[in-house]
């Protein structure tokens, strides 16, 4: 009995040491966020064991969890009809509103989600939530898009679903098909999904044949660039719960097919320094030194390297591949973008990503709205259903729909 006294304080000791993290005094929830942190590594530490054993990839372990846990089934409501489809190969769920009164055609959002391009699902129950409160609130068809995963493909296979899924919507008979306007569609993502839309906008507006063009791109913390992983935001979140640095330099090493070993020499820009030649034409386009507002860019100094490694370019073209890299695309695609909304977390290490986009679009006559959250995290606006409830998701979804409502 005397030890079990003993062995229950140091228990909970160690829990509370495992589950407590320094965290900016603005985060909100910040207790519920380090209990959802705490769970998160908990659980990768144990799909990358799986890994290290070599019984199955972490991430098919990591996915198949989510997806076990939170998967719903293909139902229709009496308010939103949920369906599953195929659009042109790619897998979809729609989610349509009933008819109201003598209205014709509805507006609509073609939504790719997140998961750093290789986990979650649009039939999960927090992108499911998520996209019915936005076909109710927006009396709006939602177009859920479900692209294959990392590690199953990898770049530009995520890309190209996006693409071919979006392309096959917009097509004027498909569009009559849902009883959809023509001329009120929106593309819209968040994080790994809000790259791909993205980089689908930039690619739509391009394409001349294209009889239907996007109205609107709304884009949720989107992860832009893999030039610079030292920009203010990667500096002052590098271990924010959720997604630090490391982490997504694992998940663009995943998405482009390359190497772990490489991580360290990403982490400090390395593929970027100087002497690497391919990377110098872009370098204006990253100049968060002329691209952030001071309160962004704080204290913070650039990470330039003057002689780095070039061969890891050649060895993963994508790091300079404007299909990943939004953020590299030139002044005239930029110019060519509908009119954006781009949402942006404070505690969050691609703040600076979505606010160089804006900042670049506006300069090419695009109108932008930067939607700045102080409070909240990467991947908070999916977190509005217990027991990952923030109030910070809350916030920024009703803010992002808003939007939408006054601009679609």
């Amino acid at each position: 009995m005397r030890a079990a006294w003993v062995l229950l304080p140091a228990l909970a000791a160690l829990s509370a040491y495992y589950v407590y993290l320094p965290l900016p005094g603005a985060v909100s929830d910040p207790w519920k966020l380090m209990l959802l942190d705490a769970t998160f590594r908990a659980v990768q530490q144990t799909c990358h064991l799986i890994h290290y054993l070599r019984l199955s990839h972490h991430l098919i372990v990591l996915n198949y969890l989510i997806c076990t846990f939170d998967k719903l089934k293909s139902v229709s409501s009496e308010d939103i009809k949920i369906t599953d489809a195929v659009f042109d190969g790619v897998e979809v769920r729609v989610f349509e509103p009933p008819a109201k009164g003598d209205e014709s055609l509805k507006r609509s959002v073609v939504y790719i989600h997140g998961g750093g391009w290789a986990l979650a699902s649009a039939r999960t129950s927090l992108y499911n939530n998520l996209c019915r409160i936005m076909a109710e609130s927006l009396n709006a068809v939602v177009v859920s898009v479900e692209y294959r995963l990392v590690p199953e493909v990898c770049f530009p296979e995520q890309y190209h679903d996006a693409l071919r899924a979006t392309k096959h919507f917009l097509q004027p008979d498909v569009l009559a098909e849902y009883s959809v306007d023509p001329t009120r569609i929106a593309i819209s993502g968040d994080s790994a999904g809000g790259n791909l839309a993205a980089a689908v906008c930039q690619q739509l507006s391009k394409d001349e044949d294209l009889a239907v063009r996007p109205k609107l791109q709304a884009l949720i913390y989107p992860v832009l660039q893999a030039f610079d992983f030292n920009t203010p935001s990667y500096q002052q979140n590098m271990n924010m719960p959720v997604l630090p640095r490391y982490v997504m330099i694992n998940y663009w090493i995943d998405y482009i097919n390359g190497n772990y070993d490489l991580a360290h020499e990403l982490l400090i820009n390395n593929h970027t320094a100087l002497n690497v030649g391919r990377a110098l034409s872009f370098r204006a386009r990253l100049n968060w030194t002329a691209l952030l507002p001071p309160s962004f860019k704080k204290n913070y100094q650039p990470v330039v390297q003057t002689t780095g490694t070039e061969a890891i370019v050649e060895r993963l073209p994508a790091l300079l591949d404007v299909r990943a890299v939004p953020l590299l695309a030139d002044d005239a695609t930029l110019a060519r973008q509908p009119r954006t909304y781009v949402l942006t977390c404070e505690n969050d290490v691609l703040r600076d990503d979505g606010a160089m986009y804006a900042t670049r679009l506006e300069r090419a006559g695009v109108p932008v709205t930067l939607d700045h959250f102080h409070d909240c995290f990467h991947g908070c606006m999916i977190f509005t259903v217990w027991p990952t409830d923030f109030s910070a998701g809350v916030q920024t979804r009703n803010s992002y729909i808003k939007w939408l409502d006054e601009n679609l």
